[in-house]
């Protein structure tokens, strides 16, 4: 009787350990934290001297000491092979092993001198193991069939507890992906410099993977060669180090494959040329994945982590996405350059067509004296002996009269070969095509930019870059006459006829700016010559008026000095739209 009720009391205390460790092991969703609960737990209940926890490395199948108690501080950097020592072999066949006598035992690997004694067990998790516990003992036949069987049952409760973990970690590292990958577009959508774009990303790819260092390298024109454009974590020496081979570097073999790359350590690696910046800067493992953009690879991103380790397939997919969002800051700067060398051709074509304007307007002024003076010229009849010197000097006179008429005419033909080429012209297109122009250049400005456009707004006839250049004109006057900031409304509709009106439609530029006084609207659209501003309503609406004039449109003002200006445009139906 004492028998049975000894062993429903053993029984009780192994039921009492294994709920204990339960709630020990459940009270956190840490998988370190909650491996090493394990371990301690499990030494403690088997009176153990050591123990630990090895784990299947899935990328590299070794395994490898999660955690550990009791054991040297260098246990952690131990891989064995599966079916390599007890554990190994436990690992290999899912079988558990109690030795009572490690000295007799040829699987046996020693970790520590003292231990006499060994138990592990497989952890088996849907048919496949996943790794082993272990404990070791300074005393010979140290464990018992009841602490077999206790560790067996507490066995199947750490796989689930380690499978739960992993689950939560993954979705974890998941979230922590898309809070980056938020984070990384939205400051590469609010900036237009390339550089700080690519900072962010070198920066959070290193903190999400744990690396060290992140470096960032860019295809220079020739394609031989990657140069350093951004960095995280780098030292002096590797910065400098220069720019990589694509023939003959590591790197380069990333970009011709356009594959990813890893490395267990560069510090050893026959492949890696800067072995010694390597060992200086304690870089270890390295991970490069290629920027691909078009089906191209134009550059590569690489992390390096401070120890071994290799990396998952859960990390090359995030590198890799940190890789697109590169690609992507990469092609909108590029945009951005061409968007501002446009914007930079427009403003060129504005001068050019106000040196234009300006020069007719010169020709017609200088024609009309001109031709006064030579009918005065002629009217004189001036004649003089051919012996006389005045002869030639009145012969002189009259070529020269002559030959400034032909430049005058020759500027006046330049001038009307400048008419609008009209062609069917979507206006709420042009404005839009506008807007993606003039985006940077209002931001910068604090101007912000509404459009209400009119869905159904007929075609005009129209030359479409005189009308852009106009609009630009508009909007640039705008940003000037709000410098501290503002908004700017562009609007389109269609007015009907009325009146013995035609059908025609309506274009507003509306701001928020300062104003124009009753003289400067009177004055607003006059001739380039008598203008008083130096720039702004100048130059730029005096090409706004002479366009909507050669398009048999009208554009009016409606201002108030302190309380904005609305430029009203009025174009005319195209003849097919009418």
């Amino acid at each position: 009787m004492s028998d049975e009720l000894r062993e429903l009391r053993e029984r009780h205390e192994r039921l009492t350990q294994l709920y204990r460790v339960g709630e020990i092991i459940h009270a956190t969703l840490e998988p370190q934290e909650a491996l090493q609960s394990i371990v301690d737990e499990t030494v403690r209940i088997v009176r153990a001297g050591s123990g630990s926890i090895a784990l299947v490395n899935p990328t590299t199948g070794f395994l490898e000491i999660q955690a550990s108690s009791g054991l040297p501080g260098d246990a952690s950097e131990l891989r064995l092979k599966v079916g390599e020592g007890i554990t190994g072999w436990v690992a290999r066949t899912g079988k558990p092993a109690r030795v009572g006598d490690v000295a007799s035992d040829r699987r046996y690997v020693m970790l520590r001198p003292d231990v006499r004694s060994e138990l592990a067990i497989p952890l088996e998790l849907r048919g496949s193991i996943r790794g082993v516990i272990n404990v070791d003992s300074d005393r010979l036949d140290a464990f018992s069939a009841a602490d077999q069987e206790l560790l067996e049952i507490l066995a199947l409760q750490v796989a689930r507890v380690i499978e739960n973990t992993w689950l939560y970690e993954q979705l974890r590292l998941k979230a922590r992906l898309f809070e980056t990958l938020v984070s990384v577009s939205r400051t590469i959508n609010s900036t237009l410099s390339l550089d700080e774009a690519l900072s962010v990303v070198t920066r959070e790819a290193a903190q999400l993977v744990d690396a060290s260092m992140c470096s960032l390298r860019m295809l220079d024109g020739t394609g031989e060669w990657l140069d350093l454009r951004a960095h995280h974590g780098a030292g002096e020496r590797y910065v400098n180090k220069g720019r990589l081979s694509t023939s003959d570097s590591m790197l380069g073999i990333v970009v011709r494959r356009k594959k990813p790359l890893q490395v267990e350590n560069v510090q050893v690696s026959g492949r890696y040329q800067n072995v010694d910046i390597a060992r200086e800067e304690g870089l270890v493992s390295l991970l490069s994945v290629p920027l691909i953009f078009g089906g191209e690879a134009i550059g590569t991103l690489s992390v390096y982590t401070g120890k071994s380790h290799s990396f998952s397939n859960e990390e090359i997919r995030i590198l890799s996405a940190m890789a697109e969002l590169s690609a992507i800051a990469i092609e909108k700067a590029r945009l951005y350059e061409r968007i501002v060398d446009v914007e930079e051709q427009l403003r060129q074509n504005e001068k050019l067509s106000a040196l234009g304007l300006l020069a007719a307007e010169v020709a017609h002024e200088i024609r009309n004296p001109l031709t006064v003076m030579k009918m005065l010229f002629h009217s004189l009849d001036l004649r003089f002996p051919s012996t006389d010197p005045r002869s030639r000097d009145v012969e002189i006179m009259g070529q020269k009269m002559d030959l400034l008429n032909r430049i005058v005419e020759q500027i006046l033909d330049f001038a009307r070969n400048s008419e609008p080429k009209l062609e069917t012209v979507n206006l709420n297109e042009l404005i839009e095509d506008l807007g993606l122009l003039t985006r940077h250049k209002l931001r910068n400005h604090g101007i912000k930019l509404e459009r209400q456009l009119d869905p159904g707004l007929p075609l005009v006839e129209a030359d479409a870059a005189q009308l852009e250049q106009a609009f630009l004109n508009l909007t640039l006057n705008a940003v000037e006459a709000m410098p501290d900031g503002g908004l700017l409304r562009i609007t389109s509709r269609t007015q009907a006829e009325s009146q013995g009106e035609p059908r025609c439609v309506v274009i507003e530029f509306t701001d928020t700016g300062e104003g124009m006084t009753e003289q400067q609207q009177q004055r607003a659209f006059t001739s380039l010559l008598q203008t008083t501003k130096a720039k702004g309503n100048g130059l730029g609406l005096a090409i706004v008026g002479r366009v909507i004039e050669t398009h048999r449109g009208k554009v009016r003002i409606e201002s108030k000095p302190g309380e904005g200006t609305c430029f009203i445009i009025t174009l005319p139906v195209g003849r097919d739209q009418g």
